[in-house]
């Protein structure tokens, strides 16, 4: 009589206590229901082989402790957030079970999240001795930026100021994303921001172009948007001009303001130091000694992007954002923005700087709902190239027989 081991236990083959059906020696169900999943089904041992057999469970990961001292109470609490909610937000983000004992933080978790978190913990402290402020979201994303390059710093984040807006805010790059695309600006005269909304593209744009202005490296500040609905239609605009495509560069206005004080804005636009005008007005200019920022790109077709482009005049900056996901352009027309990303990629003094949903710094909703649509995007996407495929015969049709 042969005998085979399972799990500690021996099976005989065709013994009462065993498996009917005399097959026991080639069962894998777990020793004490012995074979009682092939016997009730009156199956073949083997083909239910896979349900029965037994899983191993895989070894618990060693966990790390660490400890990070931070002496002054002002930056423990800035770094421990109002009521321990930058820490919850550090943990949840990381899995790493973060408390406190006095003036020093505890870290228990997976060694290289514990390293990850000590690294931002020493960072940070040191950084905000300065009287820096911190929220949930800057640590988050901080973490990520420190994830994602290791040869990144707290500091190349928290320290890149922008600019000082109105009530002393500092305007910062609040991601590795945001932070590239910041230094781009600087050392390149044309910048192309193509990403999601709500990921800074214009409104750090906008604050570089206010500091420019501020530091007399350029003269003037345009900024340009296509005229054109987002799905819908507004039809005839009462007023003159300029109230007609007021609504469409709303959204500049509303940046500009948040980076300066309204009447100084509303008299810099009256001077003709800040412009804020459509698309179609930059037609047969030479644009010199200006920061011009073209927000919206992908509603602007192919003749208008190349039309803008060539504007640039001497000791001129230029900056385009924009969502290709986001054409509101009607049917069959072709995006400029799309096309001169094709086109431009590989020219030098010209940089594209890409963002995605990781980089969103509006309401934390945002960035989940980018997320869900992306998501269905793909999966239409995807039912498209099925069916396509599936109605395709890609083989040359067989020729008639007579």
């Amino acid at each position: 009589m042969r005998r085979r081991a399972h799990q500690g236990a021996l099976v005989a083959a065709g013994d009462a206590d065993g498996c009917a059906n005399g097959k026991a020696a080639q069962c894998y169900a777990p020793a004490p229901t012995r074979c009682c999943i092939c016997c009730s089904l009156g199956q073949d041992p083997l083909e239910r082989s896979k349900l029965a057999r037994p899983l191993t469970t895989p070894r618990p990961s060693t966990r790390v402790r660490a400890e990070v001292e931070i002496d002054d109470p002002s930056v423990l609490l800035a770094v421990s957030g109002a009521n321990g909610s930058n820490l919850r937000a550090l943990a949840g983000e990381s899995g790493v079970d973060i408390g406190q004992r006095g003036g020093t933080l505890l870290l228990s978790g997976n060694g290289d999240d514990v390293a990850l978190v000590e690294r931002f913990l020493t960072q940070t402290a040191a950084t905000l001795r300065g009287g820096r402020s911190l929220s949930s979201l800057d640590c988050v994303r901080a973490l990520r930026m420190l994830r994602s390059d290791p040869n990144s710093t707290v500091r190349d984040l928290f320290e890149e100021v922008v600019l000082l807006a109105p009530g002393h805010r500092a305007i910062v790059p609040k991601s590795l994303a945001q932070k590239r695309y910041v230094d781009a600006m600087r050392t390149h005269d044309l910048t192309f921001g193509i990403g999601p909304a709500g990921t800074g593209k214009t409104y750090l744009a906008m604050a570089m172009a206010v500091q420019a202005l501020s530091e007399r490296k350029v003269k003037r500040i345009i900024l340009a948007r296509p005229a054109v609905e987002a799905g819908e239609r507004l039809g005839f605009l009462p007023g003159d001009l300029a109230e007609k495509v007021n609504p469409y560069l709303r959204p500049l206005y509303d940046a500009l303001h948040d980076m300066m004080d309204f009447d100084k804005a509303q008299a810099m636009i009256a001077r003709g130091q800040i412009e804020v005008a459509p698309l179609a007005f930059m037609r047969g200019r030479t644009l010199n000694d200006c920061f011009v920022i073209l927000d919206e790109a992908q509603n602007s077709t192919s003749d208008q992007m190349r039309m803008f482009l060539t504007r640039l005049g001497h000791s001129s900056k230029a900056v385009v954002t924009g969502d290709v996901t986001q054409v509101d352009l009607p049917n069959g027309q072709c995006s400029g923005l799309a096309e001169a990303r094709g086109l431009l990629r590989d020219i030098d003094g010209i940089v594209f700087c890409e963002f995605s949903e990781v980089d969103v710094v509006r309401h934390p909703l945002v960035q989940k709902i980018i997320v869900a649509y992306e998501t269905r995007d793909a999966e239409r996407a995807a039912r498209r190239e099925e069916s396509h495929h599936d109605g395709f015969d890609p083989s040359p049709a067989a020729p008639e027989r007579s």
